[in-house]
């Protein structure tokens, strides 16, 4: 082991849709955060193994936190959010090029307050219409707030991030490697397949209802080289159900096909995928419903 190796964890936090799945997938090379261009399509705390030959991070992916907290999962995702500070060794905060509100001040308080160095990663340079105004943005963000390093990087082009993982290493204790070479995440590949049908509910349907959507995985059964997965997806109306099948059944088929393909691309394998949608009321806002769904694991 090289003698200055550095390993440690940094909790990946920001608000809602700044791009800290993208961000937290490009860093470890594959794709276990699952990306939609919808806020909140984050729901659960998700370790990201991101290995070096100068070291290794564990990045905890956390669900946007919003000041906002009107049901029980936006309840339950803020805690996820701060708990995933325990115990950690940095915090990378995500802001959006060009802007900086309530959301993104909330975050930085509770990164600060955790006492913890904190790397400020701007992301989405490349979306800023005015060049010019990059410079600018960064010294006022950076007035009266302590961060170890300021970044500005392109999660979705791969842009900055050599550079930004120096100085997050920096942050981290001399150690040795905390996970093979080969792990990406400590989540089991049942909890990628039901997050993989979940990206296409958050893709594929109107504004509002992927958030009345969860899936479950009911089997996940190895068969020889095939894996049988049956995934049932959850909504909170009768109304809601008729839109996720589609007409004749077409729009539940593209979900499934498009979860199938990314499957079958993560787990390097052939996929059997089922689908089915049922009817639990209310349970976005339902404590037991959420821990029975996996929230706040």
């Amino acid at each position: 082991m090289n003698a200055s190796h550095r390993a440690g964890s940094i909790a990946v936090i920001g608000r809602p849709n700044v791009g800290k799945s993208t961000l937290t997938n490009a860093l470890v090379g594959a794709k276990i955060s699952i990306v939609s261009n919808r806020p909140q399509t984050t729901r659960h705390r998700l370790l990201g193994i991101a290995t070096f030959p100068e070291g290794q991070i564990a990045l905890v992916d956390t669900p946007g936190l919003h000041k906002q907290q009107k049901t029980a999962m936006n309840r339950v995702m803020n805690r996820a959010a701060r708990g995933a500070l325990e115990g950690v060794d940095a915090g990378l905060l995500v802001v959006e090029a060009g802007r900086w509100d309530e959301e993104d001040t909330l975050a930085y308080n509770v990164l600060s307050d955790a006492g913890i160095p904190v790397v400020l990663a701007v992301n989405k340079v490349d979306r800023l219409k005015d060049k010019g105004a990059l410079l600018p943005f960064l010294a006022q963000v950076s007035e009266g707030r302590n961060f170890a390093a300021i970044h500005p990087v392109s999660a979705m082009k791969r842009n900055g991030l050599e550079a930004l993982v120096k100085d997050l290493l920096k942050a981290l204790p001399e150690a040795p490697p905390m996970f093979g070479e080969d792990e990406i995440t400590d989540r089991s590949e049942r909890f990628l397949a039901g997050e993989l049908v979940r990206e296409q509910l958050m893709r594929q349907l109107g504004a509002e209802l992927p958030y009345a959507t969860t899936v479950e995985i009911e089997r996940f059964a190895e068969d020889g080289e095939l894996l049988r997965i049956g995934a049932v997806i959850w909504v909170e109306r009768d109304g809601q159900k008729a839109i996720v099948i589609g007409k004749a059944g077409t729009r539940l088929k593209e979900i499934g096909a498009k979860a199938r393909l990314q499957m079958e691309r993560l787990f390097g394998r052939k996929v059997f995928l089922e689908t089915w949608v049922r009817v639990r009321e209310g349970w976005s806002d339902d404590e037991a419903a959420l821990k029975a769904f996996g929230y706040g694991e």
